[in-house]
């Protein structure tokens, strides 16, 4: 089994150090592969028009100076010789629910590694400040092992938000589907020394649809949400009757 880890805080970042603790535990064959900064909101996005440099950090720890997804990417077509199992992604600073998946570098790093032997993981860690990363990693771990033991679909992608208790203090977990967020805040005009106008992007919007079943409402009761996520975007339910839309054109 050899494992893949990224992020989006980048490779200093504390969950990453935490992530890469926990999994040295169960897996001996491992190498990470992340930012060489902060890449958060980053989402899918390539680094096509430069060439990209990668660092040696440390042992088994390599830097790009590129999204989360150059990171898996590279690592993933000819960077090493031997291709990694599963790439597990995290442990992000901060919610990835509902909406925010679409925006994540952290899913983002985890849904480049989904044509790998087993599904990919992405990990993140509730609150703007929080505290318990141990929590996390040991989550983390435990969501790895089942697959290991219990592979699901290779093409799954598991979106897994732990809150920020102790591991004690959790209320288990759930299985959930995506929430949505109301509409983003208003955006922050301000102004740089010259006096030229500059734009700060709002706080994401508040809490929409998070009833029961949503990740959003798994995380309110203590329970650390699992969210099986995919790549095709077709709404399956609107084809046939934009078939029947399409022929007026």
């Amino acid at each position: 089994m050899r494992l893949l880890l990224s992020n989006d805080d980048g490779c200093h970042a504390p969950g990453l150090t935490a992530l890469r603790a926990a999994m040295a535990e169960i897996c001996d064959d491992m190498v990470t592969v992340a930012p060489d900064r902060n890449r958060s909101g980053a989402s899918n996005s390539l680094t096509l028009e430069r060439p990209l440099r990668v660092n040696r950090v440390a042992d088994g720890l390599y830097s790009v100076d590129g999204t989360p997804t150059d990171c898996v990417h590279l690592a993933t077509t000819g960077l090493f010789e031997q291709d990694a199992d599963m790439v597990v992604s995290g442990i992000n600073q901060g919610a990835n629910l509902g909406d925010d998946v679409l925006y994540s570098g952290t899913v983002a790093a985890a849904t480049e590694g989904r044509s790998l032997g087993l599904p990919a993981v992405a990990v993140s860690l509730i609150g703007e400040n929080p505290r318990h990363y141990d929590t996390a990693a040991r989550v983390a771990v435990s969501v790895v092992r089942l697959l290991i033991d219990h592979p699901l679909p290779n093409d799954t992608i598991l979106n897994v938000n732990v809150p920020d208790l102790a591991f004690g203090e959790l209320g288990g977990y759930a299985a959930t589907r995506l929430g949505n967020r109301h509409r983003a805040e208003r955006l922050v005009e301000d102004s740089d020394p010259r006096g030229r106008p500059i734009f700060w992007i709002g706080r994401a919007g508040g809490e929409a649809d998070a009833g029961p079943g949503t990740d959003f409402h798994a995380v309110a009761q203590g329970q650390v949400s699992i969210t099986p996520i995919q790549i095709d975007l077709t709404q399956h339910s609107a084809v046939s009757s934009v078939g029947e839309w399409v022929q007026r054109l």
